[in-house]
C-alpha cells in the first residue's frame, strides 16, 4: 500500500478541530496507538516498547525482534559510537514494526542493587547514564523515529510504585536523578518524555508542574510531547494543567468525557486543552516523513548484519572482573565442562515491558559448543525462580514444536461451547493483555492448551502454573496443578497474577503424555489485589522440569568438573528474578548456586565463573575463583558473546556500570529501599554508588568502572588545554598497549574540587572515552569537558548550578579506584547558571 501522509500546519489544524476531536487526540485509542483526524490529514501513530528492543504491538504471539543487551550491559560498553549504532538498529526495527514512537531508553538510577528494573537503566552514575542515553536517542532519531526518555523522574524501585512518594533534596534531584535526562536533552533532544508512576516530593510526576513545565519545558527548553506511563495518570485537570500531553494507553480513563466535564465547569479552559493538543500535533507532524501506514503489518529485519551488531554490542559489554593466573582465555584443544543453571537456558533479557520475543536466543552452552563441540554439560543447581517453560519440551499432536490453544466464550463446563479461535503457540508464557478477536467484545473468555511431551528420563516431574485468571493442569487426565480453587496472590504479570503453583507426577522415559490445561481469563480471578492495575484478558505461564535435588545435581557437576581440563560455570539471575513489578528481596543468588560454585571451584581450579545478572549479586566465593566474568543479559547473541570472551576471539573491554558491593547491607540505599507507608526517603542524598563507598571508605567487591583485558595498558602524562570561544577544555592522554594483544581501554575522567565550600563527593565522573589500541602501539585519548558541568554543584539556596572559583583536580584512570594520573583545572570566577 502506498502511504501519502501530507505535511500540515499545526496552528491551521488546531483552529479547525472541534472540541471533541481535540479531546480525542490527548489520549490513546488502544494499548499502542494514538488517535488521528483523517479528514484533516492527521494520521494516527503507533508506539512500541521498549528500552532494549522493539516488541511491536502484541504481547500475544508477538512478531520476533532484535533484542539488545540490557541497559546496565549497554552502560558497561562505555562506547558511545556503539550505543548509537544500537539505537540506529532500534530505529530501523521500529519502522519494521510500524511504530514511529519508541518507548525508550530508560534513564533512571540504581540507588541500590535490588530495584526490579535496575537492569533497564544504564548506570549508577548520572554522567555515564546521560551520555549513553544521548547516544541511544541520537541513534534512534537518526532514522526519523521518536525516542521517549523514561521514566521522568525518580522511578527507581517497583515497591508500591504508583503510590510511593520519592522524598529527596533539591540537590540530589538535580545532581543525580535529573542530570542524565538533562545531558540527554542537551546532546540529543529527544522528541518525547514519559512520566514516572511515583510521586516526587508529594506530587505525582504525571501532574507535577515543577517537573513538566518549570524544569523540562522552561529551563531546559524541551519542545516535544510528554506522555504518561501506561495507566500512570491519576487526575484530569491537574495533569492537563501540569503539562501532560498524552494519556496512555487508551481507551481513556481520565480524559474523554472527564475533560468535557472539566471544561463545562471551568476547571479546564480552552487554552489548557489547546496547549496539550498542540504538542500532540507537533509530534505527529515531525513523524510524517516516515510515511508509516496507520495499521502497518509488522515485519522483521533478522539479517546477518543485525546478528553481527548484536554480537559486537554483547561482547563489548562483558566485564572480565578477575583473571588470576591468566586462566582465561581458555584453550580450544583442552576438554571443557559447561555447568550451571544459566548455561542451557538463554537469560537474554530482564522481565516486564523490556521483555520481547527474540529472533533467536543463543544459550552459553550453544555458544561454547560452537567452538568446542565435545563440551559436556551438567545443570549443577536450579537457578530459576519459576520452573522452565513447558514449551521447551512441548509438541503438538502432529509432532510440531509448540502447543495448541483453543479459545471459547463459554466455560469448560458448558457442553455447547463454540470455538472462537485456534492457534499454535510456541511459548507457554502466554500474555493475553492485548489479545484481540472480532468475535469478542469482552475480556471474559476461556481456553484450552494442549500438547504432548516425551520425557528423556524416568523421573518425578514438576508442573507449574501462575495465572492472571484461573487455570488447572492435567497430565493424561490426572489433575496435577489446581490454580483455580484456592488462589494466592503473587508477583507475576506486573503484579496482577497468582503465585506459581506446583504439582508433580511420575513420568517414564520415552513414553508420550498428553498435557491439557483449562484456563479462564483475568475476570475469573478469585481475588482483588490492591495497588496494581488489572487490564486486558490476563496471562498464563506454564512450566515443567524434572524434579531436582540440589545435592544430587551438585554431585554430578563436581564429577564432571574433575573429569575435564577447564570449566565454564554459568550462574546468576534471569527475567523471573529481575523484572518490572517487584524488587528483589536480597542480593543473593538463587538457592543452591553458591554451594554449586564452591564445590566446583574446589574440584577444578581452572574454573571460570560467568555471572548473568542486570545488577550486583553477592559472591561469597569470589576470593576462591580464579576468573569471574560479568555477562549481564546479553540479548539474542548472549551465548556467542560469552563464548567469544571465554575463548579469546574477543578481547574483553567492558567496564562495570555499577559498583558491586560485598553485601546488600553495604549499599547506600539499604535503610531506605522500600516504600514504607507510601514514602521512600532518599537518605543517601547525592551519595549513590561509588560516591557513597568512597566517602565512607567502605571496601567493595568490584569498583565502578572496573574491567580487565587480555592485554595490558598504561597511561601517559595528561594535558589540559582550553578550547577557543568555548566553555570546554580538552583533556588528553596517551594510552600505551604494553601487552601482546590488540584491545580497547576506557579512559575515565573524574573531577575533585580541592577547596569546596560544601561537603561534596570525593570525586565524580565527568567524561570518558573508549580507545582501541594495537599491541605495542600508542593512541592519544581525548575527552572534552564542559567547565561548568565538570565543576558545579546544585546550590539550593540560590536555586541554580554553582561553579566555584578555585582549583580542581582532574583524575584519569581505568576505574573509580584506579586513577593514577592527574592534572589541575583552574576556574577563574564563580558562575551561577541554569538551563542546559
Amino acid at each position: 500500500m502506498v502511504v501519502d501522509h501530507q505535511d500540515f500546519d499545526v496552528e491551521d489544524v488546531l483552529a479547525q478541530l472541534t472540541t471533541s476531536e481535540k479531546i480525542s487526540l490527548i489520549s490513546g485509542t488502544d494499548f499502542w496507538h494514538l488517535a488521528g483526524v483523517p479528514h484533516l490529514g492527521v494520521p494516527a501513530l503507533r508506539t512500541s516498547d521498549g528500552p532494549n528492543g522493539v516488541r511491536g504491538t502484541r504481547f500475544f504471539q508477538g512478531v520476533p525482534a532484535a533484542c539488545l543487551p540490557c541497559g546496565t550491559a549497554l552502560g558497561a560498553t562505555w562506547d558511545i559510537d556503539l550505543i548509537k549504532k544500537g539505537g540506529e538498529l532500534m530505529g530501523r526495527e521500529s519502522i519494521a514494526k510500524g511504530a514511529s514512537i519508541l518507548l525508550g531508553p530508560t534513564v533512571n538510577m540504581q540507588r541500590g542493587p535490588l530495584g526490579g528494573r535496575g537492569f533497564e537503566s544504564f548506570s549508577e552514575d548520572p554522567v555515564l547514564a546521560g551520555n549513553m542515553a544521548a547516544a541511544s536517542v541520537n541513534g534512534i532519531q537518526s532514522t526519523g523515529v521518536a525516542a521517549t526518555l523514561k521514566h521522568f523522574v525518580c522511578n527507581d524501585q517497583e515497591d508500591k510504585r504508583m503510590s510511593s512518594n520519592s522524598i529527596l533534596t533539591e540537590r540530589a534531584l538535580r545532581e543525580v536523578y535529573l542530570l542524565p535526562f538533562q545531558i540527554a536533552q542537551r546532546d540529543a533532544k529527544p522528541m518525547a518524555y514519559m512520566t514516572a508512576y511515583n510521586l516526587v516530593n508529594g506530587v505525582h510526576a504525571s501532574e507535577n508542574p515543577k517537573l513538566l513545565q518549570d524544569i523540562l519545558r522552561k529551563e531546559w527548553g524541551f519542545d516535544g510531547l510528554v506522555m504518561s506511563d501506561w495507566f500512570g495518570i491519576y487526575s484530569t485537570t491537574e495533569a492537563i494543567k501540569a503539562g501532560l500531553d498524552l494519556e496512555m494507553p487508551g481507551p481513556s480513563g481520565l480524559r474523554g468525557d472527564q475533560v468535557t466535564r472539566a471544561m463545562g465547569c471551568g476547571k479546564v479552559l480552552k487554552h489548557h486543552l489547546d496547549a496539550r493538543v498542540r504538542e500532540v500535533l507537533k509530534l505527529i507532524k515531525k513523524l510524517i516523513p516516515l510515511q508509516i501506514e496507520e495499521n502497518a503489518v509488522e515485519t522483521t529485519i533478522n539479517t546477518p548484519e543485525t546478528s553481527a551488531l548484536l554480537r559486537s554490542i554483547a561482547s563489548s559489554s562483558i566485564v572480565l572482573m578477575k583473571n588470576e593466573r591468566s586462566i582465561l582465555p581458555f584453550k580450544k584443544d583442552k576438554s571443557v565442562g559447561v555447568i550451571g543453571p544459566n548455561a542451557a537456558f538463554a537469560a537474554y533479557c530482564g522481565g516486564g515491558s523490556a521483555s520481547l520475543a527474540p529472533y533467536y536466543a543463543v544459550t552459553p552452552l550453544e555458544g561454547i559448543r560452537a567452538k568446542c563441540k565435545d563440551a559436556q554439560y551438567e545443570l549443577g543447581a536450579p537457578g530459576w525462580k519459576s520452573l522452565p517453560l513447558l514449551s521447551n519440551i512441548a509438541k503438538t499432536k502432529t509432532g510440531e514444536r509448540g502447543l495448541t490453544m483453543k479459545l471459547f466464550l463459554e466455560p469448560h463446563s458448558d457442553p455447547r461451547r463454540k470455538l472462537l479461535d485456534e492457534v499454535i503457540i510456541d511459548s507457554t508464557m502466554i500474555s493475553l493483555f492485548d489479545y484481540k478477536n472480532p468475535k469478542l467484545d469482552t475480556f471474559l473468555f476461556y481456553g484450552d492448551v494442549d500438547c504432548q511431551i516425551t520425557p528423556e528420563e524416568t523421573h518425578e516431574y514438576e508442573f507449574s502454573c501462575s495465572v492472571a485468571g484461573t487455570a488447572k493442569v492435567f497430565v493424561d487426565g490426572k489433575l496435577v496443578v489446581d490454580n483455580m480453587t484456592k488462589q494466592v496472590p503473587g508477583e507475576a504479570f506486573f503484579g496482577i497474577g497468582t503465585r506459581e503453583e506446583i504439582g508433580s507426577i511420575h513420568l517414564e522415559a520415552g513414553k508420550t503424555y498428553d498435557v491439557h490445561v483449562e484456563f479462564g481469563t483475568l475476570p475469573t480471578i478469585t481475588y482483588k489485589k490492591e495497588g496494581v492495575t488489572a487490564f486486558g484478558a490476563g496471562a498464563l505461564r506454564l512450566g515443567c522440569y524434572r524434579k531436582v535435588t540440589i545435592v544430587d545435581e551438585i554431585n554430578r557437576a563436581v564429577a564432571l568438573a574433575k573429569e575435564v581440563d577447564q570449566v565454564v560455570l554459568v550462574a546468576g539471575l534471569n527475567s523471573d528474578w529481575e523484572s518490572e513489578g517487584y524488587d528483589r528481596p536480597d542480593m543473593d543468588l538463587p538457592p543452591g548456586s553458591d554451594d554449586l560454585i564452591n564445590a566446583v571451584l574446589a574440584a577444578n581450579p581452572n574454573t571460570a565463573v560467568v555471572m548473568q545478572s542486570g545488577t550486583p549479586v553477592t559472591m561469597p566465593w569470589a576470593e576462591k575463583a580464579a576468573a569471574i566474568v560479568q555477562a549481564w543479559y546479553g540479548g539474542n547473541e548472549t551465548g556467542n558473546a560469552i563464548a567469544d570472551i571465554i575463548y579469546g576471539n574477543t578481547n574483553p573491554s567492558g567496564k562495570l556500570s555499577l559498583t558491586f558491593p560485598k553485601r546488600n547491607e553495604d549499599n547506600p540505599a539499604f535503610l531506605n529501599s522500600t516504600s514504607d507507608d507510601n514514602r521512600v526517603l532518599y537518605g543517601e542524598d547525592v551519595y549513590i554508588g561509588y560516591r557513597f563507598y568512597e566517602k565512607t571508605k567502605k571496601e567493595v567487591l568490584f569498583p565502578f568502572g572496573h574491567g580487565l583485558s587480555y592485554t595490558t595498558f598504561s597511561l601517559g602524562i595528561p594535558q589540559i588545554s582550553s578550547l577557543p570561544d568555548s566553555d570546554e577544555v580538552l583533556v588528553s592522554i596517551d594510552v600505551f598497549n604494553t601487552g601482546s594483544l590488540a584491545g580497547a581501554e576506557v579512559v575515565q575522567v573524574y573531577v575533585a574540587p580541592q577547596t569546596p565550600s560544601i561537603v561534596r563527593p570525593v570525586k565524580e565522573l565527568k567524561g570518558f572515552v573508549k580507545v582501541y589500541v594495537e599491541a605495542g602501539e600508542t593512541v592519544r585519548a581525548e575527552v572534552k569537558l564542559s567547565k561548568k558541568y565538570a565543576t558545579s554543584f546544585y546550590h539550593e539556596g540560590r536555586d541554580g548550578w554553582l561553579s566555584e572559583k578555585g582549583r580542581y583536580t582532574v583524575l584519569l584512570g581505568t576505574s573509580s579506584e584506579n586513577t593514577p594520573r592527574s592534572a589541575v583545572l583552574e576556574i577563574e570566577e564563580t558562575v551561577l547558571w541554569k538551563g542546559l
